[in-house]
């Protein structure tokens, strides 16, 4: 059992003024998108367990492989993120069970040598709905430079029984942060690194 796959898109940008001001490096943030069947589309599947075993591993494996090429290695991918959309005739259930396994995520993970978890998005929608994919670093939970969001989509993706999957990457933060990092914030209210919310 593999997935079936339509078509791979993907998105790639490079901004070089930002905010009025040339960026000193340009700053890149880039994207491969997958098309797939949604093996689960338009019926109720209690047991997802055995697609996702198949699925996350071929995709996973496969994506990334494609983000590291466009980056150049995993090295110089600095955040990253995943996010994936249901067509209409499936449940945010498929879209979260295709990208929240070990077995998908842990392949980017692995290449890029990260100890942050992967921020995502898990949504449904139309053709050509917004494919929002938040990123950070990959090191650093709290470093905000590089809390981004890609954002494109795809006109004829996905169809109602269709999954867009999606890995994305930054090789930089933002070019004039200017807001500071969560620590200093955690340091004035005199809150716990480990237990920001003071709860």
């Amino acid at each position: 059992m593999s997935p079936e796959i339509r078509k791979i898109v993907t998105f790639d940008e490079e901004v070089l003024i930002e905010g009025f001001r040339a960026a000193r490096t340009p700053w890149r943030m880039f994207a491969v998108a997958v098309v797939l069947r949604n093996p689960w589309a338009g019926r109720f599947v209690e047991d997802l367990a055995p697609d996702i075993r198949a699925y996350g591993p071929a995709l996973g494996e496969m994506m990334t492989d494609r983000m590291i090429r466009l980056a150049g290695s995993g090295a110089a991918i600095e955040a990253y993120g995943k996010a994936a959309v249901v067509g209409l005739d499936g449940e945010i259930e498929h879209a979260s069970g295709l990208i929240h396994t070990l077995r998908f995520g842990n392949f980017y993970r692995e290449a890029v040598e990260a100890r942050s978890y992967l921020a995502f998005t898990n949504t449904r929608g139309p053709a050509n709905a917004p494919i929002m994919v938040p990123l950070m670093d990959k090191n650093d939970a709290g470093r905000r430079s590089h809390y981004l969001t890609i954002q494109f989509a795809i006109p004829d993706a996905p169809r109602a029984d269709e999954v867009v999957v999606v890995l994305g990457a930054a090789l930089s933060g933002r070019p004039h942060h200017r807001i500071g990092d969560r620590y200093q914030d955690l340091k004035d209210l005199g809150h716990d690194v480990d237990n920001p919310a003071a709860v």
